[in-house]
């Protein structure tokens, strides 16, 4: 039972990150997309090492132990493939009004830390009375209508990203608390950017930084929700011996997240970093990931 809070503690850990994304967009004086882009690239490098270096080969193993070599790979390979069908599945499903990992420029930021700056695409109201007037204020509160939608959406579609991802962290975590340490990490890492980009458009359309915040903050909660929802599944099918999972599930569940890492790396992060960063920012981040991931599953083999 240890390892289920210990599995939960850092799934909340992973998912509530997305707040000091919020934090930091209204209290940097600049934000330092630099460091969005190496930290991301980062996040990519963990997952993917991980994911290659360890979990495929951990459910590999498993899965050998139950079936045997020739058929436990064929169901090794299936599993991980199955992981990137549901993740590029629930990808499809969300809406896609505006990306959730769109970049914010500092004209766009500016106005959170500093109340005098000027709020981009908004009309500027002319001080007269006549009609020009009146389409400028009517415009002014299409735009904030259509800042709150985007917000709205933008949180929506995090929302469901995180929630595999929580399940990915949970499971990890369960089988090894030292490994969905690691991965929790790299998904924090991600969910910095993601906190921002929530945090925006929200800030732009009502005005209210706790309004934005709390959007922010809740978009990350998926995660244990994720992981919630992952403890009822093995409770039904296990009952209360969840600590005891056996080793066939164990290894079609690791293919499954690795294949949802490898996702999120390849469709979400990476083009995040890129967007971010400039130069060799993000393959800097990327390499440097891999290269402590590497490390640290050295170390832990010790």
């Amino acid at each position: 039972m240890n390892n289920v809070w210990i599995a939960f503690g850092i799934t909340l850990f992973a998912g509530m990150t997305t707040g000091i994304g919020s934090i930091i967009a209204f209290t940097a004086k600049r934000t330092n997309y630099r460091f969005l882009s190496i930290s991301t690239g980062f996040s990519a490098g963990v997952m993917l090492y991980v994911s290659f270096a360890e979990i495929i080969v951990e459910g590999g193993k498993s899965l050998a132990s139950s079936y045997g070599d020739y058929l436990g790979s064929w169901i090794s390979t299936a599993s991980f493939f199955s992981g990137i069908l549901l993740i590029g599945l629930i990808d499809n499903i969300i809406p896609s009004a505006k990306n959730p990992h769109e970049t914010h420029p500092e004209s766009e930021t500016a106005p959170l830390q500093n109340p005098s700056a000027p709020l981009p695409d908004f009309s500027e109201i002319p001080p007269t009375g006549n009609i020009d007037e009146i389409h400028s204020m009517h415009n002014h509160r299409i735009k904030q209508r259509n800042l709150m939608r985007t917000g709205l959406f933008t949180a929506l579609a995090i929302t469901i990203h995180n929630f595999p991802e929580g399940l990915a962290t949970f499971f990890a975590a369960l089988d090894n608390p030292e490994l969905g340490l690691a991965i929790a990490v790299a998904i924090a890492l991600h969910n910095i950017p993601e906190g921002i980009s929530v945090s925006v458009p929200i800030f732009y359309a009502t005005g209210n930084r706790k309004k934005a915040f709390i959007y922010s903050l809740s978009s990350g909660l998926a995660e244990p929700l994720g992981a919630a929802f992952a403890y009822i599944l093995l409770v039904i099918f296990l009952g209360n011996n969840v600590s005891a999972i056996p080793p066939q599930i164990m290894g079609i569940l690791l293919n499954c997240i690795a294949g949802i890492m490898v996702y999120i790396s390849l469709d979400e992060l990476l083009p995040t970093s890129r967007a971010y960063g400039r130069g060799h920012d993000s393959i800097l981040g990327l390499i440097a990931g891999m290269a402590i991931m590497a490390i640290s599953l050295l170390l832990m083999k010790t």
